[in-house]
């Protein structure tokens, strides 16, 4: 599966603005989030992104991509009908290819020399079918993903069979379905907001859109009931920049995880001292 399309979700309320942020990358840059995403996206050779936003915002997206905006088109979701809904916006641009989906409010550092988001990819070359990104989660965090269930691929301690998807289960319902065998205890894999799926989840998507509403954990679900799917447990980690502090999380992974790390790492000594005082 050779994988050419990438989307970016950001037309959420309380996601539209997080895109938009400046932190200072690894390499000591400031840069937009949307900006540092595009960036891997790119590097891991996808040339075309689109990113749906909210009506009115497509000017302010391109200036916050910089460079990356020559790659860009921006959709457009003319109304606030949900996540699943924004991602079937982009149905035409994606067409009948394979495509990265990525929500724009989530940061991904990798803990290997290999992107996240690259890979995801080799991980679809590789088994020519839809992966999802997952990571262990404690059941405190439940309440804010999707998560899935299933067993490992043979041969593999980071590859798995996805058999369930349930989108933000309680900790009784991840017990009784999301269960995984090799876990830890009370952890299960949810979501880690990247993705690699096939043209079917647009068509689903879209029934959904007719009869109602559109959700895109349902759909995933019955991608898992239809053909061979897999999560994918990525050696690195997501910081969502929605949360409390998510911001802060986020810049501090960047500060330790680039070139400036031992004066990241000095000045929260300093400030873990001055704390005390």
């Amino acid at each position: 599966m050779k994988v050419r399309k990438a989307v970016i979700t950001a037309a959420g309320k309380s996601q539209r603005t997080l895109p938009l942020q400046t932190l200072v990358d690894r390499d000591g840059t400031s840069k937009s989030v949307l900006a540092i995403l595009a960036g891997e996206i790119i590097a891991a050779g996808i040339e075309e992104i689109a990113v749906i936003v909210c009506p009115g915002d497509e000017e302010v997206y391109a200036a916050a991509a910089g460079s990356f905006a020559s790659h860009m088109c921006f959709i457009a979701q003319p109304d606030a009908l949900g996540y699943g809904h924004a991602v079937h916006c982009a149905a035409t641009f994606t067409g009948d290819d394979p495509f990265l989906l990525m929500v724009g409010d989530h940061l991904y550092l990798s803990q290997v020399e290999a992107s996240c988001v690259a890979q995801l990819l080799e991980s679809a070359a590789t088994e020519d079918c839809a992966v999802s990104a997952v990571q262990a989660t404690h059941e405190s965090k439940l309440p804010l993903y999707g998560a899935v269930g299933g067993h490992r691929v043979p041969g593999s301690d980071r590859l798995y069979q996805v058999e369930k998807v349930v989108e933000k289960p309680t900790p009784t319902e991840a017990e009784q379905k999301l269960i995984v065998p090799g876990l830890r205890a009370g952890n299960y894999l949810c979501f880690f907001g990247l993705h690699v799926l096939t043209a079917a989840v647009m068509k689903i998507l879209g029934r959904q859109l007719i009869a109602g509403r559109a959700d895109l954990s349902s759909a995933l679900a019955e991608i898992a009931r239809s053909e061979r799917y897999l999560a994918h447990e990525l050696k690195g980690r997501r910081h969502d920049i929605g949360l409390h502090y998510g911001l802060f999380s986020a810049q501090l992974a960047l500060g330790l995880a680039g070139k400036d790390r031992d004066e990241v790492l000095s000045n929260i000594v300093e400030l873990l001292a001055r704390s005390h005082v």
